[in-house]
């Protein structure tokens, strides 16, 4: 079962996550998105990155992660933050319609997307890693910062708290909210905006707006993924992992 859809309208490419109900993230998911954002890059000159109905995606796949050795989450891990700092990066316009809840991992690769918005109905958004003794990924920490400010992201990562879209909204970590049935058309709406734009400049302008970021995951991140591993194979935190996998 394949464990994303993408649909083209027009010049812009709409990719679904689209593993099971909750959309966790394992390796079979990261690596189709992966290769459907290097298409995308090729190809097209916007992207829209949608869940389901119920959850834009729960996170982590705890259950199938927790069977793999320190090599195999090391690989995993990797390509996770590979394919967030891929959609970072990308050289054109990108927004994410969270329709459905979107918690952790979930949430992280909401922050990738230069755009947020999401359902007005009751929709879960949040960090909650410091719940399952795991840390929040450097590049994630870093986006949530700059998009909400230090001080709110700071709250949420060390409570690990969910917040109501409507919330999200007042932070200013989703650019709108507004009815299911209208994310979608909304989204596309916007983005095929940006997208009759003057390619080289805007990924100019974006490229200077992430540079930052970009420069110091780079630099950090192969101590930081060592050090997530430390944590992750900890007694203490398999622990609380396999508490949190039997709610999947």
């Amino acid at each position: 079962m394949t464990a994303i859809i993408t649909k083209r309208h027009g010049n812009v490419e709409l990719i679904r996550l689209a593993g099971s109900v909750t959309n966790p993230l394992g390796p079979e998911l990261i690596t189709e998105l992966m290769q459907a954002l290097e298409t995308v890059e090729k190809d097209s000159r916007g992207l829209i990155l949608c869940g389901g109905e119920k959850f834009f995606s729960i996170g982590f796949d705890l259950p199938g992660l927790l069977k793999l050795d320190r090599d195999g989450m090391r690989d995993f891990y990797s390509g996770f933050n590979q394919t967030l700092f891929k959609l970072l990066t990308l050289p054109l316009p990108t927004l994410c319609c969270i329709a459905g809840h979107a918690v952790a991992g979930g949430c992280i690769l909401s922050l990738g997307c230069d755009f947020r918005i999401a359902a007005s109905e009751k929709t879960k958004i949040g960090l909650n890693e410091i719940v399952i003794g795991v840390p929040v990924p450097l590049l994630a920490d870093m986006l949530l910062r700059h998009i909400v400010g230090n001080q709110a992201a700071t709250h949420m990562m060390y409570t690990g708290d969910f917040i109501t879209s409507s919330e999200a909204g007042t932070l200013g970590l989703v650019d709108e909210t507004l009815a299911r049935e209208e994310l979608e058309n909304r989204g596309l709406e916007k983005i095929q905006r940006f997208a009759t734009a003057s390619m080289p400049a805007f990924a100019r302008i974006k490229a200077n707006r992430v540079q930052e970021i970009a420069d110091r995951f780079e630099r950090q991140f192969p101590a930081s993924l060592e050090a997530f591993l430390d944590i992750w194979f900890s007694p203490k935190t398999r622990e609380l992992l396999f508490k949190a996998a039997e709610k999947f």
